[in-house]
């Protein structure tokens, strides 16, 4: 009939009843002659006094007893271990069979070439590589960008900046993505700083305007008198029925795309 565990031995020894150990008022650890699963499992008495587990001494992998303070140097044996329980054997989970359980830890990798399924929050503390993601449902993610900088939710191919500020009365801004200051540099010139930086100048800036005057108004990117880097873009807006003189617009909407550093 199968059963789970390890093979049956083909003889029985009886383990060691106690052991003996002689201290030196320095060894704070010893080798049990036993392996142990608590310190519990053994009564432990140094010059002929019980020791108390958990606070005079603690048993390590099974086979290490160490105390808090090191034994006495008396002579002849001083310390003596008595075996309450041993540990006889081990019970190894089938690798074909499913595990269940409310609570697990794990001291070394846990690796899984499946699927895996996560019904509340999953939480990492250490550092986390996801190399098949292909979505992230939560709007709060941390991902990497193309060029290996933390950033927060961006990824590739999608807008890495927009900007939306009032140009006119008091210059304000009023929303952004990836933005970490907007300045009024001067008449119809205003600087973008983003939170985190392009990987070149080769990124792409979209301008448009709002305005309440008549006439033809535009909005240029980092044209004469702007300067456009990987940290900041200029915006220059312009009225076209001024020869092209720069002027304030009520409304200025920037949409910048391209790599991130």
């Amino acid at each position: 009939m199968p059963y789970i565990g390890n093979p049956a031995v083909d003889r029985f020894t009886a383990t060691k009843a106690a052991s003996v150990y002689s201290g030196d008022g320095s060894t704070v650890a010893f080798t049990l002659e036993n392996s142990v699963g608590a310190d519990e499992d053994i009564l432990v008495s140094v010059d002929g006094v019980v020791q108390e587990p958990s606070v005079a001494y603690a048993v390590s992998s099974g086979t290490t007893l160490t105390f808090t303070a090191a034994p006495s140097s008396n002579s002849g044996n001083n310390i003596f271990v008595y075996y309450l329980f041993t540990t006889i054997g081990t019970v190894t989970h089938p690798a074909t069979s499913a595990l269940s359980a409310t609570s697990g830890t794990f001291s070394t990798t846990l690796a899984s070439t499946g699927n895996a399924t996560v019904g509340g929050t999953f939480g990492v503390t250490g550092a986390t590589t996801l190399t098949g993601a292909t979505a992230l449902g939560n709007t709060g993610s941390t991902v990497k960008s193309e060029g290996g900088a933390v950033t927060t939710n961006i990824a590739q191919g999608l807008a890495k900046h927009f900007t939306v500020f009032k140009g006119t009365d008091t210059f304000a801004g009023i929303d952004s993505f990836n933005q970490s200051a907007i300045a009024d540099v001067s008449t119809g010139l205003h600087r973008t700083t983003f939170t985190s930086n392009f990987d070149s100048i080769n990124y792409a800036v979209t301008g448009s305007i709002i305005g309440s005057t008549s006439g033809g108004h535009y909005a240029w990117v980092a044209s004469d008198g702007g300067i456009k880097v990987t940290s900041s873009v200029d915006t220059l807006t312009v009225n076209g029925e001024a020869n092209m003189s720069l002027f304030d617009m009520d409304v200025v909407q920037l949409v910048s795309h391209g790599d991130l550093a």
